[in-house]
């Protein structure tokens, strides 16, 4: 690893919040394409997943964007991944979980374990505070993996949860999501 990408993960830990962003900002660029130094840098974005709400937050983007580097790694390390998806900052979590369709397009496996994972959230969130945005970015997140895999189960399965919901202004909500799929004259 040089020392560039050295600097910007021990900035991650600063508590100077233009710091810590300009390196997060920096290290998400990096990791559009798979990288080299991800075992070198795992353990640290790992730690980061027990810091404070910032952290916690960057420490998931970039571990989502780096598991199309390492998958193995990624999927010894999700059980981690999705506790921060129901973090007690909503904030954080949202951030967590809007980055998990990176992980579900990293490797088969990892796809069906989001999939399930997600589909269980989605089934279970029935009531509560901040469920129907939930429930949306779940949809959201399986909207990104179909448009990046083209598997037809995602959507299929997408659907289905769709239908469950019982309330329709947020059936309507969450098919929006889908319109250009399930109704094609709208692209015209």
């Amino acid at each position: 690893m040089d020392s560039t990408i050295r600097k910007h993960l021990d900035n991650l830990y600063s508590k100077n919040a233009e710091v810590r962003y300009a390196s997060f900002r920096y290290l998400q660029d990096e990791t559009r394409e798979p990288v080299l130094w991800v075992k070198l840098a795992w353990d640290d974005l790992l730690a980061l997943l027990h810091g404070d709400n910032h952290q916690r937050a960057i420490g998931a983007q970039l571990l989502s964007s780096l598991a199309k580097s390492d998958p193995d790694r990624m999927m010894n390390s999700l059980n981690s991944f999705m506790r921060v998806t129901e973090d007690d900052f909503f904030k954080t979590a949202r951030y967590a979980l809007q980055s998990v369709w990176k992980i579900g397009v990293a490797s088969t496996e990892l796809k069906e374990e989001v999939i399930k994972r997600l589909g269980k959230r989605f089934k279970e969130c029935n009531e509560g505070k901040n469920c129907e945005l939930i429930r949306r970015d779940i949809i959201e997140v399986f909207r990104k993996m179909y448009d990046y895999l083209k598997d037809e189960y995602i959507k299929d399965y997408t659907l289905i949860l769709i239908e469950k919901e019982t309330e329709e202004k947020y059936r309507k909500k969450y098919s929006g999501l889908w319109n250009d799929i399930l109704r094609p004259e709208l692209q015209k």
